[in-house]
Order: C-alpha cells, then structure tokens, then sequence
C-alpha cells in the first residue's frame, strides 16, 4: 500500500472516457459502461460450458443454485476490485507488489498465470471443437489454428478501445441470441425449473462440478483485469465524483454480469431439460451435446447455433487471458515484454496439454480437461481473493472509500466458503489417489508437501497485511534512479532544440550527458518517455495510472535536476509503443536532433523486448544520435 500522497490516482483515475463532463442522466451512465463487458466473457467461456452441461446433464436443474450463487460471488468480488481501481489507481497484481516480499509476490504470479493457462486451455479446446462442429476441421488443426486468433485480437487491441468493445459486445450478442434460441426449442419445465434455485448437494460428483462451476464463474485472473480496466474513465477528483464512479461501476458490473448469468443458466437448464429428461445423465462432452441437440430437439438449427456461440465464446473470452496476463505479469514482477511474444506464450502453454490429450486420450478426453480446467481456477482463487479484500478494507489507503463491517463479513464468508469447498475436494482427491495406488510414496514426497506450502501461502497472505497496517511504504512500480544522478554534466555547444529520449535505467545519465554536450545551455532540451502498460497501450495519451503518474515524478525529477544547472528543459509523456509515440512527439515538435541511448541487449531479447532505434531513425526526418 502507497503512502505517496502526490499521487493524483485517488481522485482522477486514468480515462479512455471523459466521464465528469458529461450531463446528468444517461450519458453520465454510458460513460461508466463498458469495462465490466470486457471482464464477463470470461464468464461465458468454454470452461463454463463444460461444467454447466455435466452439471445440467447429471444433475437436472439442481446446481442452478451454485451458478446463482457464483454470480452474486462474482459480483461481489467484481465491485471490490472496481473499488481497489477507482480509489487507489492501482490493480491488484500492483497492490500485491507493494505489501508482499518479492519471493511470495513471484509464488502469487505463478499461481496467477497458472490460472490464466488453465482459463486459455478452455478457449484453445472450445475453439476446436466449435470449428470441427461448424466445418468438420479435425480437433488435432483446430488445437493449432488458435494460435493465430490471438494476433487477431491484437490487432484489434491497436484499433482502440471503442471499436473493442464494439467487437466483444457483438460476441456476447451472438452467444445470448444463440442460447436463448436453444432454450425455445427446449422448452424446459418452469416448476422444476425454479426448484433448482432451492440449494442441495446431490453427491459428492456433484460438489466437483459445483466447485468447478464456482471456478468457472468466479475467475481469479478477472480480479487483476477489472482492477485495471475500471480505471478506463476519468473521474471529478473529489469524494463526490469517487462515490459517484463507484455506484456507476457497480451498476456496470451488474448489467454485465447478471447477462454472463442468464448465458450460463440457459446452457444448464437446455443440458437439463434436453439430455437428463432423457436419461443421458453422463453427458459432459460438448461434442457429444452437439451431436445430440438435433436428435432431440428437431431442428437443425439447434447444433448449427450451439457451434456458433461456442466459437464466439472462444474467440472473445481469448481476450479476457491476454490484458489479464499482461497485468499481472507487470503488477507482481514489473516485467514488461512484447504483447505478441505475451500472447503466443500464454496460448502455447495452453495448446501443448490440449495436444497431449489429443493424442494419447482422443477427443473424448477434452471435456474433462475443460472440467479440470476450470477447477484448477476455483483452486486459485483464495490467493486472489484474500489480499483483495485486505486492501479494499484498509481505512487509511483507501481514503474513507473502504468497505464496511457487513460487506467485510460477508466477503470473508465467501472467502471462506471458496477455500472451505476446495479443501474439501483436495483432501477426498488425495483420499481416493492413496487408495487406489499401490505405491503411495510420491503421493507423499512430491503431492502432500505442495499442499502444506500452499496453506502456508495463504496463511501467510492472511495474516501479513493484518502485521504491517499502518507501516507500508510504497515500492515503485517502475525502475527509477535515484534523484541527483544528473549533477555536474558539462556541455559544450550545438543544437538548438534537442529531443532526449530517457528510459529511466542507468543509461539515462549517457544519453543526457551527450544531448548536453551537443547543445550547450543555449538549446532547449525535451525529455521524452513513453509508458508501455496494457492501460497505455489500449487507451493512449488518456491515461491516468500508477505507472503514468510515477513516470511523469521522475521526468520532474529530471527536469528540476537539470534547470539548477542552467539549463533549458521540457517534458513530454508518449504513450503505448515508444516506436510509436516517440516519431509522433518529434514530428509535431520543431527539433533538430533526436538523442537516444542504446538498449544494450542483443538478438534473443530483441524479439522478446523489441528494438526501438531501427524504427524511430527510419519513422522521423530529423538527425539521431545514438549515444
């Protein structure tokens, strides 16, 4: 937690939407709206698919309860981490970063992208198995093409933020318009219907599709995404415009996921009324759902709009796992790389367990991996769920906006449900893996000493916070030097309005020292930085994050240093790709020489990192120095 009251991430939070210009009434509330959109098609993914169809097809309607409930959870922690975002300007992945010591941050970021592999297996196989079901392409081709939809939707990313959500909004109009068709067609029972909101707990296989349902819904990569996205609009810089931003949030977040509900409650009540009617009370596959709909309904139509909203879930949810990955990847290690190499990486990691199944199980084995999957997500979810609600309840940080005792309460309730039920399933998974081996040593040696560490993590992360209140300093989000690195450079004359790229390494004193040199005290000089966050990269000069804020101290910093000691100096922020805003700052500007300092890696980091000086030397008009 900061301390760093210069902040101005309190009151006006970085916007893609003008928000506090707006009148009163509804394009006030149209400007809030659009955040929690991108977040609920991860609520609508494949994974979801595979748990409310076994749930629907062995059970009938009775864990229509458990998705009612998973969504009064989601919503809940959705409103929490809006809140984190609105008051604090900072994601969870960030706020993680500065209470926790480096070793446990790391073990949170493992975690966390171990659930971010786990929700992208669920698109690569929902994906497949949508094509083969539209076009008949084999699984084995399908598992591979979904390399490329991710730079697809990078590609879509650099259009901007509007054309988006333009894009997941229509997604998510495909898959409601899809199902709801199902459900004409299905004509369920209303009465028996509404008697599975009426919670019970059929058997013990029903806990482990509820506990994957819950995982399913309740994404823990969602919590680090919304936290981030819902500072997309800018809001008055007072307890009112906070209050205000608040209550518009929530209701974002309800309209977007109360739709994400109604999506998954029809895919159980149409697995419900058409296959366990039937006595197909084993049908988990989604294959093998597909191939049924027709038989029993009679209509072609039903299999032909079951594969289309099952490609457009895939397609959209895809999205939810890149901006995730590339938050949390920056929040807990303040590591920044390409977003394509981020992207190809996530979903390999994703294709090569899909393709191991393929080969030694068949395509029959996939409908439990998207189960696993999504249980494999439920497992994670105390250790996003528990920080988040220390920070959001901590007085001092959150500046008076902090929940109170009845919503605290009740989020440990939650909390505690959650981690309760997934004790529950790993120890009787543990129970029935003894008795069933008949050497249990590596049951001992290798799974039961990873079990003790996580309840030791999550201790951990429970009591920590609670130690340290009141005593948290801030740790920057970005690599900074120290203050009065620049003194006493000399300079000679040259130049007369100098550009001056700085990166903030120890590069930076290099750079300036030679821009000095060439222009003596009589040129003018203009740091130039550019932020390279996810936030940055989608929403562009209107930014207002941690990071953005941080980067323009430092700059200041930079600035006042260098005008002690005579000289003439400017700042100017870039946002997204420095090969990008670096070019557009020198284009619009009257410079005559551009000053860059040399990124000092080679080959293998250059496609992971990227390279700015081929491009910008080629992309403005005016001499660069390298230095």
């Amino acid at each position: 937690m900061s301390n760093d009251k210069s902040r101005k991430s309190l009151g006006e939070v970085h916007g893609s939407v003008n928000t506090s210009g707006k009148k009163t009434g509804w394009k006030r509330i149209l400007s809030f709206l659009g955040p929690a959109y991108l977040v609920s098609v991860g609520y609508m993914d494949p994974g979801n698919w595979a748990t409310d169809i076994a749930g629907g097809s062995a059970f009938g309607y009775s864990l229509l309860w458990v998705l009612l409930m998973s969504n009064i959870m989601a919503l809940l922690l959705q409103s929490l981490c809006s809140r984190l975002g609105i008051v604090r300007g900072v994601d969870l992945a960030q706020a993680s970063r500065e209470i926790y010591p480096r070793f446990v941050n790391f073990v949170l970021w493992i975690l966390a992208e171990i659930a971010i592999a786990a929700c992208d297996l669920a698109e690569v196989i929902g994906m497949a198995i949508g094509l083969n079901l539209l076009f008949g392409l084999p699984i084995i081709w399908g598992v591979c093409i979904t390399v490329l939809d991710s730079f697809l939707l990078l590609f879509l990313l650099n259009k901007g933020i509007r054309k988006m959500e333009a894009f997941i909004v229509c997604l998510i109009f495909i898959i409601a318009v899809s199902f709801f068709l199902e459900l004409f067609f299905s004509k369920p029972d209303v009465s028996e219907l509404m008697a599975g909101f009426v919670p019970s707990m059929p058997s013990n296989a029903a806990l482990y599709i509820a506990i994957g349902i819950i995982g399913a819904t309740v994404m823990p990569h969602n919590l680090y995404l919304h936290s981030s996205l819902v500072q997309t609009r800018e809001i008055e810089n007072n307890p009112k415009g906070i209050k205000r931003a608040l209550r518009l949030n929530f209701l974002d977040s309800a309209i977007a996921l109360n739709l994400a509900f109604l999506v998954n409650a029809a895919i159980l009540i149409l697995a419900a009324s058409v296959f366990f009617k039937n006595g197909l009370y084993e049908v988990a596959d989604i294959t093998d759902a597909h191939k049924l709909l027709q038989g029993l309904l009679g209509t072609q139509w039903a299999p032909i709009l079951f594969a289309v909203a099952l490609i457009a879930a895939g397609q959209s949810s895809t999205l939810t796992g890149t901006l995730a990955g590339q938050v949390v990847m920056e929040g807990y290690l303040n590591l920044r790389i390409q977003p394509w190499v981020r992207r190809l990486a996530t979903r390999l990691i994703a294709i090569v367990p899909a393709l191991i199944t393929v080969f030694y199980y068949g395509e029959k084995g996939l409908g439990e991996l998207l189960v696993l999957s999504q249980v494999v997500l439920s497992l994670q979810l105390g250790f996003a769920m528990i920080p988040l609600i220390h920070f959001v309840s901590d007085k001092k940080t959150m500046k008076g906006h902090h929940i109170k005792w009845p919503m605290r309460i009740l989020s440990w309730i939650i909390t505690v449900v959650i981690v309760g039920l997934n004790a529950k399933l790993v120890i009787d998974e543990v129970k029935e893996w003894i008795a069933l081996s008949e050497n249990t040593l590596y049951i001992y040696m290798l799974v039961l000493p990873f079990i003790l560490g996580a309840v030791l993590l999550l201790i951990y992360i429970t009591v920590k916070p609670i130690l340290i209140k009141g005593a948290i300093g801030q740790r920057a989000m970005v690599p900074h030097v120290e203050k009065g690195s620049l003194n006493d450079i000399a300079s000679v004359a040259g130049y007369f309005n100098i550009g001056i790229a700085v990166d903030f390494s120890t590069a930076d004193r290099k750079t300036i020292a030679a821009a000095l040199q060439m222009g003596g005290l009589q040129a003018k000089y203009t740091l130039i930085h550019s932020v390279e966050t996810p936030g940055a990269l989608l929403y562009g000069k209107d930014i207002r994050d941690l990071e953005t804020e941080s980067d323009k101290n430092v700059l200041e910093s930079y600035r006042k240093e260098l005008e002690k000691q005579g000289y003439s100096i400017n700042v100017a922020l870039g946002f997204g790709s420095p090969k990008k805003s670096i070019p557009q700052i020198i284009n619009t500007g009257s410079f005559d020489l551009l000053v860059l300092g040399g990124h000092g890696h080679t080959l293998f980091k250059d496609i992971v990192f990227g390279t700015t000086v081929d491009t910008v030397r080629h992309r403005v008009s005016i001499p660069v120095f390298i230095a």
